[in-house]
Formats: C-alpha cells, structure tokens, sequence
C-alpha cells in the first residue's frame, strides 16, 4: 500500500541541482582543448577559437542538449509513483540483459578498449548505465520477495550469485572493469543491507577473488591496468604490442599532477594546464582531478561533500521509506549514485586502478547524465511517500509515527526483516 504523499526531499534536490551547475561550469573550462581538437581543420596548425569554424564551446553545448533531455527524464520520475518500478521490473531487467548481450555483437569501442557503446542515429548511447537502474529494480522486487530467505545458503547466496552472475558477465565480457565494479557494489550493497550472512558474504568475496584472478589474464589490457597499479613501476606501465608502447601509469600520473599542481586555491577557472593535452579524458572520467587543479583542494572538497550529502540523505530516505520494495530500491540508487561517485574520485587520486566510470552529474557523458537523473528522480520520489523527518529535517520525536524502521536504532536488520 502507498502511504499518503508528502513533500519530496528539497534539500537531496539541492545537492542535485547544485552537482549539475558545478557540471555545466566545469565543462566549459574544462572542455575547451577537447572541443578545439574535435572542430578544427586538420590543416590548422595553431587553430584559434572563432577562426576557421574552431568552436571552443562545442563540448558544453552538446553537454547542455543532454541535459535537457536529463532533466525532463528527472521531473518524469519524480512524478511518476515508485510503485510503476516495481511492475516494470522483471521487463526491465530482462530487457537490459539483451540489450548487454547486443552490444558484445555489435558494440563499438570510440577511442577504449571496452566495446560498450551503441550507435543509434549518429549518436552514441551505453546501455551499461541504464542497465543499473534494472538491476536495482529487479533486485529490490527479488530482495523484498525473499524476506528470511536470504538468510538460507542455498535459497539466498547461492541464488544470489548466480543471478548476478548471469548479470555482470556481460558487461565483463566487453570488458568493462568500471561497470562491474559499480554492478558489484550494488548488488553486494543491497544483499549485505537485505540482511545477509557475514560468513555468506566472506564465501562471496573469496569467489570474487578467485574469479577476478582468473579472468585477469584473458583480458591482458585490465591486467596491465591492475599491475600498474599495484605497482607503478616502468615494468609494469610500459607494455609493447604490435610496435605501439602504451603507457598504463600515464592518466594516473597526469591526474596526480593536476590535482598537486591545484594546491589549496586552485590556478582558477579556464587556467588549468593538464587539461591540455597532457590528462586524457580530463571532461569526462578525470573531471575530479582537472576541476582540482583548476579549483584547489579546498573548493574541490565541496564538491565531495555535497556526494557525501547526497549519500546520508539517500540513506534516510531509505531508512523512513514506506516499505520493503521502496527501502531496497532507494538503497540501490543511493549505493550507485554515490559508489560511483568516490570510485570515479579514487581513480583520479590514484587511490584505485583506472576503470573509466564518470563523476555522476558532473562528467561530460549523455548515457550517465541521463540514467542517474532518472534514478534520482526515482529517489525524490520515494522521500514523497517517506516520513516527515526526511522531507522537512524535523526530529522524529515530533513527527511520531509507527514505522517499523524507526524502531530502535539504523540497523541492517531494518532491511532483512519482515
């Protein structure tokens, strides 16, 4: 039953808006070199903007198409009741799958060694991020459904696994390192919050472990990423192969440089130097580490926190949440949202191996500013139907109520019990 509909969450909506704003400016700075090198003449040694039909905006413009299209998608789901996901699960999921399973047939791969992009009238669509707003639909109908269950090693882990098996093989099939690794942490997230096992999930991560080092070999680009990253030495980042040298320690060390380089102030807006040439990808998957040099540590550190904010209120949201299907599938938009997000940042510090995901709101990308909008509209409206203390920030003693999940204290047992 939908619990009578209140105000949506405005202070999640905040964050939201304030990650796109933050967004559109970014890539304007940070879009300039690439959009020079996109609209120059080939013949045009020293292209200037405006000369030569040179558009030095060209990657916030068609960045600002996108999001209109986003934001429609963003307002669609906010008013569209939660409650038509759950019905549209099973479709959606199976629907992803094939979609997956296309693109290893027919997928291209612009410039990465992933194959994970389709193109559909001239533009260029990656069906992996849509794939996880599926996933979490179909995993918080299945998670809600299990109940106890999930306690059960055959009927919860075993059939956890294998349903996540069959999900991901595709995407680590294109391979996607990145994909995975966001699939992983909502599914693992969402099983571990259904109440699952400790011993369960220390079964889990060791099949993880055992399968990630068999699978490393096959893939021999992902291999080299992950010994560059365990160890950066010139060994293990220079690799030969067919007369071409890559350089598997060269974005990692150019997003280092670029965030030293920021110190706490920043060089200021439009006046970075990696972005020029020297940190690939630096609108789009190092966003983090361009923005860092050109806003400092301080200012950047703003931007993490308003992830970090976006997190605790999802989680709330997910706490006061009217009933199991919503708990689950708020959960599991809140895991991607901000998983993705301090995963993109740990790649750009370094602090984990290059996986080519983007910085949610931020990053230039059309598939994933579209998808996650949709999923946090979704979100919004969920904190329609949640208590009181989530939409307006007063204390839960004023408010009453008798939701089950306020009970007590946040605990993980809120999710897997009945």
């Amino acid at each position: 039953m939908v619990h009578k509909k209140k105000q949506i969450d405005y202070l999640l909506l905040l964050a939201i808006l304030g990650l796109l704003i933050i967004g559109v400016i970014l890539i304007t700075s940070i879009g300039v070199p690439k959009s020079i090198q996109l609209t120059k003449d080939a013949g045009v040694l020293f292209p200037q903007c405006g000369q030569d039909g040179v558009d030095c905006f060209y990657l916030v413009k068609k960045h600002l198409w996108r999001l209109i299209i986003a934001v429609i998608g963003f307002f669609i789901a906010i008013k569209m009741p939660y409650t038509i996901w759950k019905k549209m699960a099973v479709p959606l999921f199976v629907s992803s799958f094939c979609v997956l399973v296309f693109v290893l047939a027919a997928g291209k791969a612009f410039s990465t060694f992933a194959t994970s992009w389709l193109v559909i009238g001239g533009n260029s669509l990656q069906p992996t991020e849509f794939a996880k707003l599926g996933l979490i639909a179909y995993l918080a109908v299945w998670l809600a459904q299990k109940g106890k269950d999930i306690e059960d090693f055959k009927k919860g882990f075993m059939s956890f696994v294998v349903l996540i098996g069959i999900a991901t093989l595709p995407i680590l099939m294109q391979p996607d390192l990145g994909g995975t690794m966001v699939f992983m942490l909502i599914a693992v997230g969402l099983y571990f919050l259904a109440g699952a096992p400790i011993k369960h999930m220390a079964v889990g991560f060791t099949i993880g472990v055992l399968g990630l080092l068999i699978m490393l070999p096959i893939f021999s680009y992902q291999k080299s990423r992950v010994m560059a990253y365990l160890n950066p030495s010139e060994e293990n980042c220079q690799v030969t192969k067919d007369g071409t040298r890559s350089d598997y320690c060269w974005q990692t060390t150019q997003a280092n440089i670029a965030i030293g380089s920021g110190g706490f102030f920043g060089r200021g807006l439009t006046k970075g130097v990696q972005k020029s040439y020297w940190l690939p990808q630096a609108s789009d998957d190092f966003i983090f580490a361009a923005s860092s040099e050109e806003l400092g540590f301080v200012r950047i550190t703003l931007l993490v926190l308003l992830f970090g904010f976006i997190g605790y209120r999802g989680f709330m949201i997910t706490r006061f949440a009217p009933d199991r299907f919503s708990m689950f599938m708020a959960a599991g938009i809140t895991l991607w949202i901000v998983g993705q997000a301090f995963i993109n940042i740990g790649v750009n510090t370094g602090l984990l191996p290059i996986t080519g995901i983007t910085l949610p709101f931020v990053s230039y990308g059309g598939s994933s500013l579209i998808a996650t909008l949709i999923g946090a509209g979704v979100l919004l409206n969920i904190s329609k139907y949640s208590e009181n203390y989530v939409t307006s920030g007063n204390n839960r003693r004023r408010n009453g109520g008798s939701h089950p999940a306020k009970r007590g204290s946040y605990r993980r047992t809120d999710f897997g019990s009945a």
